[in-house]
């Protein structure tokens, strides 16, 4: 999932303040599950803003809705009548989501209270760590399951460094080093011989290379509406006979 974490009050405050109406919307899905921006915390952060804005004299009114995806346009329609009461939104998801808003309200200013910070997942009560960085070409399947793009802090491909202690990485103590962990898991599924395979190069050009990165299947677009069908005559079976 997606994790992130809300922004300093002050922050968000020094954000809003040419604003007097305000709505705070939070998601239902990744910010949700890290309590970043779920029902809850779009309410203790309304509630936050209000009180603090008043105790310095200021009028700020922020009102208070949910999405269950705000990366998804068609969960946004819906409020096309109720963004419009609204001078600002203050948005509690991730980076999408915020740009999701922003074009779908191209005349209304939106404000991230959150950063987006990696994707993850919870390794225990309230910590979450990283797992991916959505590198375009995986390698999960050479590796035991254990990411080297995200779990070696030196992104290292052919084993660890020079640096590592009893399984521990030398940047943090408390960061296990991910090639040793590459090492047990293949060797506990009696697979060291094809661990120790020359691969080639990685193929980084799929990672944050020419822009934003796109991925489209043909089997699921619509039909464009300048794209010319013409009448079906039979002649294209008859050339697939022939």
């Amino acid at each position: 999932m997606i994790v992130a974490e809300q922004k300093p009050l002050e922050q968000i405050r020094k954000m809003l303040a040419e604003h007097k109406k305000v709505l705070a919307v939070g998601c239902g899905t990744c910010v949700t599950v890290c309590f970043s921006g779920g029902a809850k915390e779009v309410g203790i952060l309304s509630s936050a803003l209000r009180m603090s804005s008043g105790l310095d004299g200021e009028a700020l009114e922020v009102d208070e809705t949910m999405v269950q995806r705000q990366c998804e346009t068609e969960y946004l329609e819906p409020l096309a009548d109720k963004f419009a009461e609204y001078d600002a939104v203050l948005s509690l998801g991730c980076g999408v989501g915020v740009q999701s808003i922003a074009q779908h309200l191209p005349e209304t200013r939106v404000y991230p209270a959150l950063n987006t910070t990696f994707m993850g997942m919870p390794t225990e009560q309230g910590v979450w760590e990283e797992r991916c960085q959505g590198c375009g070409n995986c390698v999960l399947h050479i590796t035991g399951g254990i990411c080297p793009v995200s779990r070696c802090s030196k992104q290292l491909f052919n084993g660890p460094c020079g640096g590592s202690q009893a399984g521990h990485c030398e940047i943090d103590e408390a960061t296990p080093c991910a090639w040793q962990m590459v090492w047990e898991r293949m060797g506990a599924l009696g697979l060291i011989d094809e661990l120790m395979e020359v691969q080639p190069p990685k193929d980084w050009s799929t990672s944050r290379d020419g822009g934003p990165r796109r991925i489209v299947r043909e089997d699921l677009r619509l039909p464009s509406e300048d794209e010319d069908y013409g009448e079906d005559t039979g002649d294209d079976a008859a050339e697939d006979v022939a």
